[in-house]
This record gives C-alpha cells, structure tokens and sequence, in this order.
C-alpha cells in the first residue's frame, strides 16, 4: 500500500513554472442550524473563459487548505468542509500542459499520486465534506466531488465527464476506482470509457443526478443557498441520502464480470486493440470490484504514469492542441469584417444531401432558407423531410414549440429560380458533375445580386473549372461538407486563384455560425481529406484484387487506428462516392494513385459487402464475389506489405500536398484528418503517426515534424 506522506514530491516542483494557479479561497459559513462549514472556493483569478485547471502548485495549495482544515476540524471550530468553484466553473481538470513537461515516468507517477494524497484528504478531515458542483466539472474537476462524502449540482452546469480516456490516458485521481463503487459498472464503463469515444461526449447535470453521481440537483438561480441548506439538513438528519448504487447495494458477482468482458468484445470490434487507454480504463474498471481503495489509487499511479509518457499520449495533446487552439483561429482566413451578411440562404438542390444543409442552415442561422429543384414533387419531399426533423428535435425537447414552428416557417422550397434574387449566400448540392454545376450557377448568377456568394460543396473537382462561365467567378467558393452534415465538425474551405476576399471571409464566417471548423485549401483534386482517404481507399483495392482475401486487407489496416476499415468506411460514404473519388484523384495522378473500373460495377450492387455484429466487414456478398471472380489476382498481398504501401504512400501525398502549397502547414492536414475523417487523437492525425512509423523517413529523408512528436518512454 502507498503511503502518500512518504513521498518526496520535489522534483514536480519544477512544473509549477508559468502555472496559472487555481487558489483555494477559504470562508466559514454558519448554516441555519448553527454548524459552521468551511467552504472551499477554488478560483484563478481569471473569467470564465480561463477554467480552473489542477496543475501541481494548486495541488500543493489545496493540500495545505485541507490540512488546516483538518486542525480547525478536530478543534471543534467546524462541523463540515464544503468545495466549489468560481462562477460557472468546478474545474476543468488537470493541467495538461504541465502534465507533457513531466520528463520521466517517474514524475509522471509523483503527479498521479499528488492527486490521490490531495484529493484523499477530501476523506479524511474527521467531519463530512461536500462538493458542490457549480459549473464545468471534467476529470480532476469531478473527481474532487467524487473524493467528498456528499454532492450537489447546479442544473446549468455546462458539463460534467472523466473525458480522460478520449485524450490517450485514464481516470488518475480516484476516478476509475470510486466511480463504479459509486454508481456500478454499467454506468460507469459509459461514463469512463463509451462517452469518451463518441467523440467525448459529456454528461448533463441531469444525467449525473439520474446516474448517481450527484445525490441533489438545484436550479442555478438559488444553487449555493440551496446547496447549503440541503448539507445542513444532512448534517442534522434532516435530510437522508439514499444511493441506490450503495457498495452494499451494487451486484458484484455476476454483472460486473459480464459487464466487462461484453465491453471488451465490444471495443475490439469497434475501435480494434491499437488504442491503449481505453483497455487500460477497462482493467482498472474491471479491479475495482473487490480490494481496498488504497490499492485502487496504486492501481490508477501505475497505468497513468504508463500511459502519460507513451505516444499515444502525447499524439493525443498535438491533436488536443490543433482543436482546442489552432481550429478556432484557421490559418489564411481574411478579415471577417470583410464577411457579406448573410440575411438569406438559397440551396440549389433537394435531394437528402440539400435537405441537411438547409435543416443546419435554419437551425444555426435563423435565417430564410429556399430549397429549390426541378419539380415540386422533389422540393416538397425535400421541405417535409426538413419538417419531420424539426419535429423530431421538437420530440426529443431539445427545441420548444414556438422555436420548432419558427424554424419550419423559415424554410421554403420552390421550383421559381426568380425567389433566389434576395439571396445572400447560396450553396448547390447537385449531381457530382462539373457540366450539370455550371449549368446551374449559370442560371442563378443571372438572379442573383451582384456581391451574393456562391458556394460548391463538390468533394473533389475543381471549383475554378465550376466556375469558369460564370461572370464573376470572384463570388465562388468551395464549401465541402461531410457527412452527416449535422455530425461532422469540419467544412474544407476551398480558394481559386479568382476568389475574393469577401467570398472567402463570408465563407469562414457562415462555417463559424455553422457551429463548424473551417480549414482553408487551396483548389486541388480531392482537397485534403479526399485525397488522403482516396489513397488509403485505392491501397484497399490494390491488395483485394491482387488476390488478398477482403477481411485480411481491414486488419493490415488495423495499426493505423482509424475508426473503421477501409472497405467499411467505402460502406458508409457509399460505393458511388468513392467510385467517383477514386476517377477524379486517377486522373488528376495516375502513377500514384489507385482505382478499378469494378468500382463503378460493384456500386450498383443493391449490398456489396457482409459485416459482423460490430460493423467490421468480413467478406462480400455473393454478388460481389461473382463479379469480382474474374478481375482478381493470385498474389496476395502480407499485411505487413500492404501496412508499409499505405503508410509511404499517405508520407508522399502529405510531402507533395505541403510542397504544392495545399495548406499552409501540416498542422492544417493533421486538423483535416481529425475532423474529416475521424482519424484518432492517439495518432495525432497522419503525421506524428508516419514519423513515428519511420514511413517520412523512408519516403524523403526527414521529418514532419522536428523533434518527432513521441512519448518520453521510461
């Protein structure tokens, strides 16, 4: 067992430099039954857009507070210790970026078992502690409430989650131990290790209530006072704290093991077994059905300091930092005073894809928007699809009735091209072909006023052969989407070499009212993310058609860590699409790029590949198989092989497309990946991952990165 007083904690004091300290402001309250509560309020000074963050000289700071507390405790001058946070703000968690100085993993275990001798006090003050939970509550900042004996939460608390596991680390502080003591395993293998992979999702003060997290939930307009009174009661009996997840209470025997080993199957079909935190999360889950809680803390020191110096970790913070920083500010945008106000939008289309525009368009703008197509019968499909969607958000209560029938108000769809004439910023979403795209903004420029944008959301031809009839191809942009529209965080902002200031910083400006990140590109085929997955795409083919069994090429594929494989991910945007992709990036490059004219063939196919439970494909349907019989080689591809040709090759293009000036830095490409294509944090978008893999060097010689973003080892 650790004994944490034993620990010298020194050599951490050197990343207290440039800390923003979080203090920890100390005032008595007398509550009404006359009790005193010391309560702790943690605040750094700064306003809300700066959270309280737990690097080591807070932690140091909040141990000092507790243990004057304790003295104060057994002097009979308190009766409790309550903690919360400045406005709207527990705390954000540890601070990260002292946590990428630790140097060895040495230190990184002294800043593991910092938290947990900090922390643990919360349990030891010889008087019932309470955490009142006012605001944003991640990691460390939640668990300070878990270490406390009781918790409130303010109802508008922003969010509250253990997103650990989503950054390539675990739960370090008590978290990956006392939550399922808390709560069970069920709820707490969401909360830990499935919240976090769905793009970190966070909790709800509800759901945190509902869960079992928090033992009372109150409105914010009285939260303190409410909180306040509500612990005075429990100090008094007045209040009793039932906990249906009480130790006593949670089935350990049976349902714990069950729980666990359906999640493993589960993460192994879902993400594959190259991520490392999410297992290690899972084995910490798994312990901490039986032992002591001081085994679990040793438990959380070991796997954190593991997993803080490993790369995984620090490809994770390079990602971080690129969406966190880099996604906000996007390189090459103009000034946004240049940006046309956009008071009307106009959706040349009306088909699924022109339907979620428009829905996005509404609910984001809260401007008109008009869908138009060549008949009625498409336009109102396209109208009531964009209705039933409001409803269902109407349904779900995240809109109320007055805001639904406001939207629904907003959206018109005709086919009288003339109604386009007030629009600001219109946006097509036709066939895939430039010829039936010209055609279009042809008819519409000639409605148009003359400073409105056009937009394009092609996904790979050129936007300057688009608009080379138009009369003033200044006014076009490219405005590439991904699918679901609702979902994907990124829009691929394409410049000509005729775009305007103006369309360019309307453009970055509609993205950002859009709720997305926008990166600018210039006008090459495929763009960023096209282009990249076309060439892992058309390494897939390469190998299947020289005899490699199809679910052999998805598990070469398996190092790099992406969400899918590649013929699943084929799957999902589509046959077509990817058909279409593969032509457009062959032309553009046929020496290094890939593609089959069975592409176009088996997208006609009504199913063209089997998938198991997971959604992990395992082979082709039968249809599939017969088509491909005769087109297919007898030299499979190693996986090793097929592993090293899709690495050198994702090197080259990423060299290429910096050289030609496609993005301003890696950095841009990395961000694209992330956003685009769900490329995992713990790879660090493509490059940090090729560096690491020695692909970069292979190809040219050097590095994208220098030093090479890698973890600090032993």
């Amino acid at each position: 067992m650790t004994n944490y007083d034993d620990i010298d904690f020194s050599p951490i004091l050197a990343l207290t430099e440039g800390e923003v300290i979080t203090h920890s402001r100390v005032r008595d309250i007398r509550l009404g039954s006359g009790k005193v509560l010391a309560l702790i309020t943690l605040d750094n000074g700064r306003d809300h857009t700066r959270p309280n963050t737990l690097g080591p000289a807070t932690m140091f700071q909040l141990g000092e507070t507790l243990d004057a507390l304790k003295a104060r405790a057994a002097a009979s001058e308190i009766q409790a210790v309550g903690i919360t946070g400045k406005q709207y703000i527990l705390a954000a968690g540890a601070d990260l970026s002292d946590i990428t100085k630790v140097g060895s993993k040495d230190n990184a275990r002294l800043v593991a078992q910092l938290g947990h001798k900090v922390f643990g006090k919360l349990a030891d003050l010889g008087v019932p502690t309470f955490a009142f939970v006012n605001g944003l509550a991640l990691g460390g900042g939640l668990e300070i409430a878990l270490n406390s004996a009781y918790r409130t939460v303010d109802a508008s608390a922003a969010a509250i989650a253990l997103p650990e596991v989503f950054l390539g680390i675990i739960p370090g502080w008590g978290g990956a131990y006392l939550l399922p003591n808390l709560i069970g395993i069920e709820n707490a293998l969401e909360v830990v290790i499935s919240n976090p992979l769905k793009q970190n999702r966070m909790l709800k003060p509800q759901q945190a209530f509902d869960y079992g997290i928090v033992d009372a939930i109150f409105p914010a307009a009285n939260y303190l006072e409410d909180s306040l009174a509500w612990a005075d009661g429990v100090l008094t009996g007045k209040v009793k704290v039932e906990r249906k997840n009480e130790p006593g209470k949670i089935e350990r025997l049976t349902k714990w093991p069950i729980a666990i080993k359906m999640a493993r199957g589960m993460l192994e079909s879902k993400i594959g077994t190259v991520p490392k935190s999410p297992y290690a999360a899972l084995e910490l889950l798994d312990k901490a059905r039986s032992g002591t809680k001081a085994e679990g803390f040793a438990r959380e020191d070991e796997a954190l300091a593991e997993l803080v110096t490993g790369d995984q970790f620090a490809a994770s913070m390079y990602a971080f930092d690129l969406v966190q920083k880099r996604a906000k500010r996007p390189v090459g945008a103009p000034d946004k005073a240049l940006a046309k106000k956009v008071t009307k939008v106009g959706i040349i289309g009306a088909g699924l894809m022109a339907s979620q525009f428009a829905l996005l368009f509404v609910r984001k703008l809260q401007v008109p928007v008009l869908i138009t197509d060549l008949d009625q019968a498409r336009v109102d499909k396209g109208v009531a699809y964009i209705h039933d969607e409001i409803g269902k958000l109407e349904a779900k209560g995240r809109l109320d009735g007055d805001s639904a029938n406001k939207l629904r108000a907003l959206v018109t769809g005709t086919t009288d091209k003339s109604l386009y004439a007030d629009c600001d910023f219109v946006i097509e979403a036709v066939f895939e072909e430039v010829g039936v795209k010209q055609q279009v903004f042809g008819e519409i420029e000639q409605i148009i006023a003359e400073d409105a944008i056009l937009a394009t959301n092609t996904s790979s031809l050129s936007v300057e052969e688009i608009g080379a009839k138009l009369a003033h191809p200044e006014r076009l942009v490219g405005f590439h989407f991904f699918n679901p529209v609702a979902v994907m965080p990124l829009i691929e902002i394409v410049r000509t070499p005729h775009t305007s200031d103006a369309a360019l910083s309307t453009a970055f400006v509609v993205a950002k009212n859009l709720g997305k990140n926008a990166v600018l590109t210039a006008d090459a085929p495929g763009f960023v993310v096209n282009r990249l997955l076309a060439k892992v795409m058309g390494e897939a083919a390469r190998a299947v058609y020289e005899g490699t069994p199809v679910a052999e090429v998805e598990k070469a594929f398996a190092p790099l860590g992406l969400p899918m494989g590649p013929f699943q991910l084929i799957d999902l945007v589509g046959w077509k699409v990817a058909a279409h992709v593969q032509d457009t990036m062959v032309r553009a490059f046929p020496d290094r790029f890939y593609a089959n004219e069975n592409f176009h063939a088996l997208a006609e196919l009504p199913e063209v590949v089997e998938k198991d439970k997971g959604g992990r494909v395992t082979g082709w349907t039968k249809a599939a198989e017969k088509l491909l019989k005769p087109a297919v080689g007898s030299t499979p591809a190693s996986p090793e092989t097929i592993l090293a040709r899709v690495q050198d090759g994702l090197a080259q293009e990423i060299k290429l497309m910096l050289d030609e000036g496609v993005v301003p830095e890696v950095e841009d490409i990395d961000l694209c990946l992330i956003l685009g294509a769900g490329w995992p944090f713990i790879d660090g978008g493509a490059s940090p991952y090729l560096d690491r893999e020695g692909a970069s060097q292979r190809v040219f010689g050097d590095t994208f990165h220098h030093p090479v973003i890698k973890g600090i080892g032993g």
